[in-house]
């Protein structure tokens, strides 16, 4: 099985290794859902840590119903990889940096016809959120400018399109207010409930989340193009996988339903696992069952991977755990000499390099379990979050 699989109990799993630091809470809470009604199974991935109530970094699978309080608020939330034309021999750091003064700001007239199009073509009908269309949001979400810095297949460098000379684009974002909306009706209505597949409500919910999913899929690709006229770059979309999700499956002959609540998908093809801002980011190759002799990890992992480092400390004690020892403006560069853009004081500090794991643990747990090969390490150059309030 592999020293970084754990049974917590007979439907609880953990992929993470006894040296992995993770949080008892995390495992309280993952440990909690194993016993709500349908349940079936449940795996924590290394990058586990607690959540409102319900964990974050963990996939579970029922039969019979499903728990939209499980997939949260950020319906769709998941990575887009962009290959672009920008020559990493080229860049200018304290000029790639001011480029982004209006990244935020709503779309302007100029995209509306664009967008109505991909609207159309990927059967999207709800208007109320367009605003938001293009922009990151703020937590977790941002938009990096990242360079290869290892390769070690060079096979799959080339399937995928990949030029190493040339900067890469990765976006973490989801669905905006527009997946909050949906949650906040389905807990006014049924609290934290399940709906089981017979109820009206299972149907109405199921067709708002996958439409909230091919809204926040169409949120990335905008917001990479945005990045893009913003730098007078071109690029193409290497890859889009969503990690806040409910989907039907079949895992070990049943069928049910699998949730991920930060929990990359094994089942679509290669995926990128994003360190935090000063630390690597790895893109993936998933292993299938029959690619390993003997593996059965991929259904004890209920068919996820991580979904990037995995936090350390709470948001709101970061400020205090930092801020003797790092001035604000130590945060805009880091170790791996990338720069960082971002205006709001708190957040840089609630999304510091220190909050999170180092993302080659979580990696390592995961090559150990069998459920992954590394294609290539990734470099950090500028990772934008928000320009926010400069003067705080």
């Amino acid at each position: 099985m592999g020293k970084s699989v754990q049974k917590i109990t007979d439907n609880v799993s953990l992929i993470a290794s006894k040296d992995t630091w993770i949080e008892g809470l995390a495992i309280q809470q993952l440990t909690k859902t194993s016993e709500l009604d349908g349940m079936k199974k449940v795996a924590g991935m290394p990058d586990l840590h607690p959540g409102r109530g319900y964990p974050i970094g963990a996939a579970f699978f029922t039969t019979g119903k499903i728990y939209p309080a499980l997939v949260g608020n950020d319906i769709g939330c998941g990575m887009s990889l962009w290959q672009t034309s920008m020559k990493l021999n080229k860049v200018n750091l304290d000029k790639l940096a001011k480029k982004f003064a209006h990244i935020e700001t709503p779309l302007d007239e100029s995209w509306q016809d664009f967008v109505q199009a991909r609207k159309q073509e990927k059967d999207i009908n709800t208007n109320k959120f367009d605003r938001a269309f293009g922009t990151i949001g703020g937590g977790n979400h941002f938009a990096e400018f990242q360079a290869i810095d290892q390769v070690y297949n060079v096979d799959a460098i080339n399937e995928l399109g990949i030029d190493n000379r040339s900067l890469q684009l990765l976006v973490h974002s989801g669905s905006r207010g527009l997946g909050q909306s949906i949650l906040v009706e389905h807990v006014t209505k049924f609290n934290h409930d399940g709906l089981s597949e017979v109820e009206t409500a299972f149907i109405d919910y199921m067709n708002q989340h996958d439409e909230t999913l091919r809204w926040a899929e169409l949120n990335r690709e905008l917001i990479a193009l945005r990045f893009l006229e913003a730098v007078r770059a071109k690029g193409s979309c290497v890859l889009d996988v969503n990690h806040n999700l409910v989907s039907k499956k079949v895992i070990s002959g049943c069928e049910g339903w699998l949730h991920r609540k930060g929990a990359t998908p094994s089942d679509k093809g290669y995926v990128m696992i994003p360190g935090s801002r000063g630390d690597y980011s790895y893109l993936v190759k998933p292993l299938r069952p029959n690619e390993i002799d003997g593996n059965e990890n991929t259904d004890i992992s209920l068919y996820s991977l991580a979904h990037g480092a995995g936090r350390k400390w709470k948001r709101g004690d970061c400020h205090d755990r930092l801020s003797h020892k790092y001035k604000k403006e130590d945060l805009y560069r880091t170790e791996l000499g990338s720069r960082v853009v971002c205006g709001n004081k708190e957040l840089l500090y609630d999304e510091a390099p220190q909050e999170y794991k180092k993302c080659e643990t979580v990696i390592a747990d995961m090559v150990d379990a069998g459920l992954i090969e590394v294609v290539a390490r990734l470099r950090p150059i500028l990772t934008f979050k928000t320009n926010g309030d400069c003067s705080s």
